[in-house]
């Protein structure tokens, strides 16, 4: 492994064609840039219910829309650097060391507030599996890039889990017995496939304009996942009253219904005064912009 490693700052290595596409360098540069671009619209979209966004910190008190931004900044040079890294086929580790270098990288941009960790957790591991695929020559779809990180690293994404870890989602696994990030990594992302990206598309197919149609797909996300984060902050009640209520949201149509932004910005309000933030959601609304922009791009 450490080897294979070795290769990544090769040259030759970086720059040689996927199967007569662009160059590899290239193809990483891309990448990384899809997975800023697509952060940059979570972070921007609104009304997103208890979430920061241009207009307000939503049930966040210690951070905004600039934070994001900051933090943005500082994972600039992230994304494709572990997508080139995937090029070159390597285990977990290698991979957790990068995102161990970024997420120290964005805490020193934030003062310590952690605003991206399962960005870059989940888009990481997605650009190196996509890094792969594209150095096999293989077409960038949504379907196989997350198939790559299950097959690749499933079992060792989820054997890097300490049992005595202290973070707000291991807290969450012990108390509720919710997998979180790790488990919808090591799963191939199934609820960015399977709801997330049918909301988003159908928004979109149905004459909803991008921003809409991302509203769409996080409202869809929040009615069916089992969010760590608002186990966090709200308990089991806490997460049984955001999925209904975004579920009553879709159900009068979403934003294809009349008079949908009023509603959502209600919820929203609901959301702050409960002090509940859906942010497994919200990273999963990411990996669904990011998914849905590969086909957009040839590589």
């Amino acid at each position: 492994m450490s080897e294979a490693w070795a290769r990544q700052g090769n040259p030759a290595v970086a720059d040689a064609p996927a199967s007569g596409h662009a160059p590899l360098g290239a193809v990483a540069r891309r990448l990384g840039q899809l997975a800023t671009a697509a952060l940059y619209r979570e972070v921007a979209l609104s009304p997103k219910p208890g979430l920061v966004s241009p207009q307000d910190s939503g049930s966040h008190r210690d951070m905004d829309f600039r934070t994001f931004v900051r933090s943005l900044q500082a994972l600039r040079s992230y994304f494709p650097e572990i997508a080139a890294a995937g090029m070159v086929e390597p285990g977990f580790e290698p991979l957790r060391r990068l995102g161990v270098s970024a997420e120290a990288r964005m805490l020193a941009a934030t003062g310590g507030i952690n605003t991206h960790r399962g960005a870059i957790f989940n888009l990481g591991l997605l650009c190196a599996s996509a890094g792969a695929l594209a150095a096999g020559g293989h077409t960038l779809t949504a379907e196989a890039v997350c198939a790559g990180v299950s097959c690749r690293w499933g079992d060792e994404i989820l054997g890097a889990a300490r049992p005595d870890a202290t973070s707000h989602g291991a807290e969450v696994l012990r108390r509720h017995g919710v997998g979180g990030a790790r488990g919808e990594a090591a799963a191939g992302f199934p609820a960015a496939l399977h709801v997330g990206l049918p909301a988003y598309r159908g928004a979109l197919a149905q004459g909803a304009s991008p921003e809409q149609a991302a509203v769409q797909a996080l409202f869809a996300l929040m009615a069916a996942l089992d969010d760590t984060n608002l186990l966090w902050r709200g308990g089991a009640e806490g997460l049984a009253h955001a999925r209904q209520v975004c579920a009553g949201f879709l159900a009068r149509g979403g934003v294809l219904a009349s008079g949908w932004e009023p509603r959502a910005r209600a919820i929203h309000q609901d959301f702050v005064a409960r002090n509940l933030s859906p942010g497994g959601s919200a990273d999963l609304l990411g990996v669904t912009l990011f998914l849905d922009a590969l086909h957009l791009h040839v590589f």
